[in-house]
């Protein structure tokens, strides 16, 4: 829905924090679909200890998001996936291949010392231009 203040349209929060420190997961301004950071957090709030497996998490909940907004997995353009093992780089692009590869999106994949959980191995970001693909 769009916010009255400035019309642009969020996904609902899903957590408290979001309210705490203003942010949003998901945002659309005009055609543009902008998905803040995921990490892989299963729909009880467990983590698996596979980087893959964390990456298709991400993947599903980046889509989903983008699906609320008016998208799709077509018109998904861009994607910086950042992991805490290079070595689990393999396992995280074959997810990014199964979820968006059909788009041939930008796509960026670095490795960090951290993110902000122990049990984080993997954070994706996305966006996406409603209308651009298939």
């Amino acid at each position: 829905m769009a916010d009255p203040a400035d019309g642009r349209q969020r996904i609902p929060p899903l957590s408290p924090f979001e309210e705490q420190a203003k942010f949003t997961r998901a945002i659309r301004v005009g055609d543009r679909i902008i998905v803040s950071g995921n990490v892989g957090a299963e729909a009880d709030g467990s983590f698996s200890p596979d980087a893959g497996r964390q990456a298709e998490r991400c993947f599903e909940q980046i889509l989903d998001y983008i699906g609320q907004l008016g998208g799709h997995s077509g018109d998904v353009v861009r994607v910086r996936m950042f992991v805490t093992d290079i070595k689990d780089a393999e396992a995280v692009t074959a997810a990014f291949t199964k979820a968006v590869g059909h788009a041939r999106p930008t796509g960026t994949l670095v490795a960090v010392a951290a993110l902000a959980g122990p049990a984080f191995k993997v954070e994706i970001e996305a966006e996406a231009i409603v209308g651009s693909g298939q």
